[in-house]
């Protein structure tokens, strides 16, 4: 019995490295951006049916935990900020964090970025001093109510 998503995502790593895949690869046969689906695969994000099926057939995984890629999870729970990938992404909003708001807020207003109306693109940009990660993401700006 599967207790927790934590599981699921336990499961679909095991697969993704016995069978060999590439997240890009299960995206393609989701039909959703390679971000989205890995932040899924994750347990990030909940599946529709069609989706979690495609997933479970991708990596031999149960009805059971089939059904748990359909449940909406707990966001952000499982991130490690002692990883040095996710302690830099931090480290760059705290040196520029402030930055990035005041400009946001120049140029729109009072109001934040949607995380939910929200898009993401991750691509590798060949360099001569060394390939450079190139992290665009997009979200609705949403206004704050006067009331």
């Amino acid at each position: 019995m599967i207790s927790n998503r934590t599981q699921v995502t336990e499961m679909i790593r095991a697969a993704k490295v016995a069978k060999g895949l590439t997240w890009k690869a299960v995206a393609d046969a989701v039909g959703n951006s390679k971000e989205w689906t890995t932040a899924a695969c994750l347990g990030q994000m909940a599946m529709n049916k069609q989706q979690a099926a495609t997933v479970g057939e991708l990596f031999d995984l149960s009805d059971e935990a089939v059904a748990w890629l359909q449940i909406v999870p707990s966001k952000g729970g499982e991130t490690d900020a002692r990883d040095p990938l996710i302690y830099r992404l931090y480290e760059a909003v705290h040196v520029y964090g402030c930055a990035m708001k005041e400009l946001i807020h120049e140029e729109f207003g009072d109001g934040i970025m949607s995380a939910i109306d929200f898009d993401m693109d991750i691509q590798r940009e060949e360099d001569p001093k060394g390939d450079r990660v190139k992290i665009l993401m997009t979200g609705k700006f949403l206004p704050y109510k006067v009331f």
